[in-house]
């Protein structure tokens, strides 16, 4: 008998796989934004790549699609607002990653990412120079498509060869709020934005309380009961759109008088296998 064979719980996969949810709706995310700590962006980029968005993502159950986004120094600059509850300074955060977690399936996925992660920690596969500055697993909302039924769908999003994504923050302005600032981005905000740009479809997240034995360095998640997130997935690099579709965006929720925006941020997809975009970071 082989060792995987003698592990206790292997046969379990079979009796897993045969019941419960396996959709390809992405029910849940898992949305990261780090800061590797100054003269460690090369050491961060090579680790999280070779490493962790293999072995501490991609590989755990439930877990389908992801993608690595990067902000290089003139992208930084470019968000808002300057005093954001997310990002202190807003320019902190130059990676980005973004998961897909199979719809009803969170609970056991999350067994899994806190049982991986104690492993990796204790087997030292964890780098330590980095500061997470918004991570939270997050439950699917709302999509809202520019073209309709036309076109990739939100499943694909993190496959399909976009060319820039914008992570927007927006907090309910009181308790109880968010089910109208939804309504408004859902029905009027997003459709408006989206028709005839290059953004082909906006996500909509909200957060969810990390678990109690999560790791230490990873702070437990603010505004769950006030906080939307976006993800705005671009088929051009975020400059070239920057002034006509992003701007204002802070202004708009404020007068429509469902919440305040937190953040406003451009990222551009990294090239996995290379360092590119590296030193561009400060």
């Amino acid at each position: 008998m082989s060792n995987a064979e003698q592990q206790p719980g292997v046969d379990d996969y079979a009796a897993l796989a045969a019941v419960g949810p396996y959709g390809v709706r992405p029910g849940h995310a898992l949305i990261t934004m780090v800061e590797p700590h100054p003269g460690h962006e090369y050491a961060y980029n090579r680790w999280y790549e070779d490493d962790h968005y293999y072995a501490g993502a991609m590989a755990m159950p439930w877990m389908y699609a992801g993608r690595r986004w990067v902000a290089t120094r003139d992208l930084q600059e470019l968000r808002y607002p300057e005093k954001s509850a997310v990002a202190q300074p807003v320019t902190a955060g130059c990676y980005l990653s973004t998961y897909w977690v199979t719809e009803g399936r969170y609970g056991e996925h999350m067994k899994w990412t806190v049982g991986i992660n104690k492993r990796l920690n204790r087997d030292a596969r964890v780098y330590r120079d980095r500061t997470h500055v918004f991570t939270a697993f997050q439950d699917h909302e709302a999509t809202v498509y520019r073209d309709g039924a036309a076109g990739p769908r939100d499943f694909h999003a993190l496959d399909h060869p976009y060319a820039g994504l914008v992570l927007e923050v927006v907090d309910a302005d009181r308790p109880g709020g968010r089910a109208e600032l939804l309504e408004w981005l859902r029905s009027r905000a997003l459709p408006r934005r989206l028709a005839g740009s290059p953004a082909a479809m906006v996500t909509v997240f909200r957060p969810t309380p990390l678990p109690g034995d999560r790791m230490t360095y990873v702070k437990q998640v603010e505004g769950v009961d006030t906080r939307l997130t976006l993800l705005w997935f671009l088929e051009a690099d975020p400059r070239t759109c920057w002034d006509g579709l992003f701007r204002g965006l802070d202004t708009e929720v404020a007068e429509a008088g469902v919440g305040r925006v937190e953040l406003v941020a451009p990222f551009v997809p990294t090239v996995p296998g290379t360092d590119r975009y590296v030193d561009q970071l400060r």
